[in-house]
């Protein structure tokens, strides 16, 4: 759990105590310092937290506020992903534009409303095809979200085939739309390779906007410490690192768990406080989600509810 300075050291970042503030009243809208995201004091900070699973599938039910509410009440999380399916199999934002939209300001307004961090999240694996349909949307959300601190704008979830300068040109255009909203929010870029290549990024980073920061995703069974060196050599070229998707299992979704990888990557992450969000918010029989196949759609969620990852991971979210 993240602590604050003297003055405050009371409160929690989920604002158990007498003195109690929110995490978004503590630390207020995030940026990016050398190779750092920290709040608006500058101070450094690590959020944790939960991704919502595409919102075309399983993890529908979940996109509400009472959801939200058990994760903040009972996981203690202090930032959360709403993972909008763009384009997947002819479902999405691309074809049904409304339906997409209103889930995601459901999980954003609940976000809002808690004091907690949200990330609108283009989850796509093509989006430079999409590029456009991206476009429209996150103009729309800068316009409507671009002054609420709490919120971060992820504008491609995960490049695989993409060459960097794709992306990176892709990025640029959707970037000029939210900034030209009026919006210096925090925005988080991916990389090719399923969000990997950061080292790469980081030979050719964005210059032409402000406050931008790289995701790197990882699954423990599959991503080592090879992929933890690519992190480490994008944070000395000065690269800013977010994990807005990490799994406790293979990068299938499904597998053993590997715990004493996950911790590795724990580890790591704190120690370069990178703020990281688990995947994920659904009761699908796989490995990496948190919930058993049959909860309820806004919680609260028992232990018997709950995967050995969905477990593991709220003790972890919880820890101080």
């Amino acid at each position: 759990m993240t602590t604050t300075s003297s003055a405050t050291s009371s409160t929690t970042s989920t604002g158990t105590g007498p003195l109690a503030r929110t995490p978004v009243e503590r630390h207020g809208r995030l940026k990016v310092m050398g190779n750092r995201v920290v709040d608006e004091h500058g101070e450094e900070l690590q959020l944790k937290g939960m991704s919502m699973f595409w919102s075309v599938w399983e993890g529908e039910k979940f996109y509400n506020a009472s959801a939200v509410g058990t994760l903040v009440n009972d996981w203690d999380v202090t930032v959360i992903r709403a993972a909008m399916t763009a384009n997947t199999s002819g479902l999405g934002y691309v074809n049904n534009p409304d339906a997409e939209k209103r889930k995601v300001k459901a999980i954003v307004d609940a976000a809002i409303a808690r004091g907690i961090y949200v990330l609108i999240d283009w989850h796509d694996h093509d989006a430079i095809r999409n590029k456009e349909a991206a476009k429209r949307f996150f103009r729309e959300m800068a316009i409507e979200y671009g002054d609420e601190p709490a919120v971060i704008f992820e504008v491609f979830n995960e490049p695989d085939t993409e060459t960097w300068e794709q992306v990176k040109s892709y990025a640029e255009e959707v970037i000029r739309e939210i900034r030209g909203a009026g919006s210096d929010n925090l925005v988080i870029v991916g990389s090719p390779n399923w969000s990997q290549d950061v080292d790469v990024a980081s030979r050719n980073p964005i210059t032409s906007y402000d406050n931008i920061a790289y995701t790197l995703h990882f699954y423990a069974a599959t991503h080592k410490d090879a992929l933890r060196t690519k992190a480490r050599t994008a944070l000395s070229a000065g690269l800013a690192l977010f994990v807005t998707e990490w799994g406790t299992c293979a990068s299938s979704g499904n597998g053993a768990l590997d715990l004493a990888e996950s911790q590795r990557w724990l580890d790591f992450m704190a120690s370069n406080s990178i703020s990281w969000l688990n995947w994920s918010v659904v009761d699908k029989a796989e490995s990496c989600a948190a919930l058993r196949p049959g909860a309820n759609a806004g919680g609260p969620w028992s232990d018997g509810q709950l995967t050995e990852s969905g477990r593991w991971v709220k003790q972890k979210i919880q820890a101080p």
